[in-house]
């Protein structure tokens, strides 16, 4: 006798797989979106995009951006896979605490997002920036298309042009036409489609006529919210618009799952060292995301949430969903829609997301971040961060750099009541020390579960000149 959970098995093992189309920007801020406030910008593509599907509110990645590529594609914390910084390499070997070595490059062969998608008889296709490599395979701008297969793709972009990806609209239209062929081509068949842009990184620019129409409005030329940061989110949202109409002209929306992420927060500003000491300068500013703390680069929320979008088969239309979710878990949920097997020796961080897509819940569980370097053009030392619930503590090993630039020698702890206080303005360390003590121990305990381990006092440490940078070994 066939049983109702075998036959609901059997439904759901010949149940269609959707396509993934994956959007990946670059610096772009929470605030950015109609839907979370940017009253600056129209972003109508954006918007209707979360009006179908679910929009996350409380969305994490790394605050900057290859650690955060090489999270979505491990479905691992930076802890476990050790790609927590930027490449190529920079580091400051006078500073206080001894920065932890990490990995530059992805290797060929290991397991990853694309190879579980491709594995599953799916198209893989790699449309924009790679900064997973720094070898030959491929770079900042680019993954090789020789060495596409070794990463699990079958396609990848045409080769960038000089200044291709830094004028411009920044390759922004260029890389959208390419991805709606690479899906026009794949129709028949599932694919995952991998659209990692270029904007709104720097140096941020935007069609001319778009910028013009910011600096008439009144937007000035440079500085916070400038108009042509303006116009770069407007352009990348229009994008938006010509994807997902070509997904209707092709008449395979209803089985597209089409995903928004941003890699880090937006650029609210950048530091630089004082020539004669610690104290740092205030550099450039761009663009505010605000209710949130700082930006790209941070630990303060400015710098790890992002906005967040899902639609599609499975995601419930107009959800709004607050709990908080993580880059690790986008491996796990595409793979469960793809049906993608996973090695058993390749451990994933992150869960399968679609009972908050169709409106249910996950198990309470914490989030970490693990970032062992310092860069001082970020105001960013080495640290670790947690999130449980409604609290979130920053634990920085062994210096800081705070709010006026200012450098401070010392281990520093802060906790926060994201609920009450998502401007993270009231450092409740000291008036809940045993909540701060147990999340320190967590921390570090979670961390050396991973392989890593805290970093210690710097040996070669210069008071003199802590935050000198280097590209030299």
């Amino acid at each position: 006798m066939i049983t109702r959970r075998a036959l609901l098995a059997s439904a759901f093992a010949q149940a269609p797989r959707p396509n993934v189309l994956f959007v990946l920007t670059d610096d772009q801020g929470w605030a950015s979106i109609g839907t979370q406030g940017n009253k600056l910008v129209p972003t109508p593509h954006l918007d209707r995009l979360a009006g179908e599907g679910v929009r996350f509110t409380q969305a994490y990645v790394t605050p900057q951006c290859t650690p955060t590529r090489a999270t979505i594609f491990t479905g691992q914390y930076t802890a476990r896979h050790k790609m927590w910084h930027v490449i190529p390499w920079y580091g400051y070997p006078q500073a206080r605490v001894r920065e932890e070595p990490c990995r530059e490059s992805l290797e060929r062969g290991e397991f990853t997002l694309a190879h579980a998608m491709k594995n599953a008889g799916y198209a893989t296709g790699c449309f924009g920036k790679w900064h997973l490599t720094a070898n030959a395979d491929g770079n900042y701008t680019s993954l090789n298309a020789e060495a596409a297969k070794h990463y699990g793709f079958d396609a990848v972009a045409k080769p960038f042009g000089a200044r291709e990806t830094g004028t411009g609209d920044k390759a922004v239209d260029r890389l959208t036409n390419e991805a709606i062929e690479f899906m026009r081509m794949n129709r028949e068949r599932p694919f995952f489609c991998y659209l990692p842009h270029h904007t709104i990184h720097g140096p941020v620019s935007a069609p001319d006529k778009l910028i013009a129409k910011y600096r008439d409005s009144g937007y000035p030329e440079t500085g916070l919210n400038n108009a042509t940061y303006l116009a770069a989110i407007e352009h990348m949202d229009a994008s938006i618009g010509r994807l997902t109409a070509a997904l209707d002209e092709l008449r395979i929306a209803d089985r597209t799952m089409v995903v928004f992420l941003s890699d880090n927060g937006g650029v609210f500003r950048t530091w630089q060292p004082h020539p004669k000491g610690a104290q740092l300068t205030e550099g450039r500013r761009e663009f505010s995301n605000a209710p949130l703390r700082e930006g790209k680069g941070s630990a303060y929320e400015g710098g790890i949430r992002v906005p967040m979008i899902v639609r599609g088969p499975g995601a419930k239309r107009g959800l709004v969903s607050e709990t908080p979710v993580h880059a690790v878990d986008l491996l796990p949920t595409f793979a469960a829609a793809a049906k993608a097997r996973v090695p058993g020796d390749h451990k994933l961080d992150g869960v399968d997301l679609a009972p908050l897509l169709r409106g249910g819940t996950i198990a309470p569980r914490p989030l970490y971040w693990y970032m062992p370097f310092y860069d001082v053009r970020w105001g960013a030392v080495p640290s670790a961060v947690m999130r449980d619930g409604d609290w979130k503590s920053i634990w920085s090993f062994g210096d800081s750099i705070d709010e006026k630039g200012a450098y401070r020698v010392g281990e520093r702890l802060e906790l926060f009541n994201l609920r009450d206080d998502v401007g993270e303005s009231k450092n409740l360390a000291a008036a809940q020390p045993e909540r701060v003590a147990r999340m320190k121990r967590q921390l570090k305990q979670w961390i050396e579960s991973c392989g890593s381990r805290v970093p210690v006092e710097n040996p070669k440490y210069d008071a003199a000149q802590p935050l000198f940078e280097t590209r030299e070994r």
